[in-house]
């Protein structure tokens, strides 16, 4: 069967060294808001800072920035973050910069009020937690925090932050965010669905702290996804996190 267009997801790093570098990126996360959403092909889109660490804790990190956006498909969201004027304008001032291209495959839940992730209807798709091809697996999620459980919030996340980064088969890992402490996104990718799943289910830091959750209603908003990785561009920590296992993703090699 032929498939139909597939809608592409975005996720743009931009890091920044020196502090005259770091205010000019920190005055661009709203100078370069309408220049964003004018870009042809853009849907929903949102600029992010990070964490400090493993990239999910309480301390904002002033290198970073994060754009994720949503596209009509995987071209047109090559171009636009390889081209388009506001990703050339962090790309050049930026140490180093990263994009992973992504096609949604599961996602639940809202973001500001919208369901900006559409997967393809179930007929055309392997099911959720699948990877087709032998492509990694991207998860996300983002929730808006209750101001009266912040505290409870934060004393949990650096340990789950720390689990992320100490498991042997996540590839990539991320916190970020529109809001410090109250707009949080975990980014990860993973070789499969298996690993995955055991990290996210198991009885750990981030299995515990997903029931402490559920039962104390701590998010006013919540979204999880997940995505099939369909290319990189770039490096982050000077290389292509993906080209170990995943070399033949990366466009620049291609």
């Amino acid at each position: 069967m032929r498939r139909l267009a597939i809608q592409a997801v975005t996720l743009s790093l931009f890091r920044f060294t020196s502090l005259p570098v770091q205010l000019w990126a920190f005055a661009q996360m709203g100078l370069m808001r309408p220049a964003l959403a004018r870009v042809p092909g853009i849907g929903f889109w949102k600029l992010c800072g990070s964490g400090t660490g493993e990239g999910f804790t309480p301390i904002p990190n002033r290198q970073v920035i994060a754009i994720l956006a949503t596209w009509p498909d995987p071209a047109t969201a090559e171009a636009a973050t390889a081209g388009a004027a506001p990703f050339r304008r962090l790309a050049r001032r930026a140490l180093e910069s990263w994009t992973v291209v992504m096609e949604p495959v599961a996602s639940r839940g809202r973001w500001s009020g919208v369901t900006p992730f559409a997967p393809q209807p179930s007929a055309t798709m392997p099911p959720p937690a699948e990877s087709a091809d032998g492509l990694p697996l991207a998860a996300l999620t983002r929730a808006t925090v209750r101001g009266r459980h912040l505290l409870r919030f934060w004393q949990r996340a650096p340990a789950i932050s720390r689990v992320i980064g100490s498991d042997p088969n996540v590839i990539f890992k991320i916190g970020v965010g529109e809001v410090p402490w109250l707009h949080q996104v975990t980014f990860s990718i993973w070789p499969d669905a298996a690993t995955m799943a055991a990290f996210a289910r198991g009885d750990g830091p981030h299995g515990r702290a997903i029931a402490a959750v559920r039962a104390g209603g701590w998010f006013d908003e919540e979204l999880y996804a997940r995505f099939r990785v369909l290319s990189a561009r770039g490096s982050w920590g000077g290389s292509d996190p993906l080209a170990t296992r995943f070399p033949a993703l990366n466009r620049e090699a291609a």
